[in-house]
């Protein structure tokens, strides 16, 4: 009979080789799902009719242009706070540099 040790051993390499097939499985099976989507999002692009690839292009490109817009409005805030912050920081010095009256 084998010792109470050895069955503890015995009992988290079966947990760990348990754990480790599950992980393996899934991240298999979630490979397996992308790749069937994939292809099925291919054949049905090549199947489309040019007017619904334009469509679809037409879709993409505008919220293209909306990622666009919104990151050129991002920009342009963060510029004008960090030419506030400069002309803050001058002004801040200006005052430190002029002696009291």
């Amino acid at each position: 009979m084998a010792t109470p040790q050895l069955q503890a051993v015995r009992r988290w390499v079966m947990t760990g080789s348990v754990a480790a097939i599950t992980v393996v499985g899934t991240v298999y099976g979630a490979g397996l799902k992308t790749d069937q989507e994939v292809k099925r999002e291919r054949k049905r692009y090549q199947e489309a009719d040019p007017e619904e690839v334009i469509a679809q292009l037409q879709i993409a490109r505008d919220n293209l242009v909306l990622k666009k817009n919104e990151m050129e409005r991002k920009i342009a805030a963060f510029q004008e706070k960090r030419k506030a912050k400069e002309v803050e920081a001058l002004k801040h010095r200006q005052d430190q540099e002029q002696p009291p009256r």
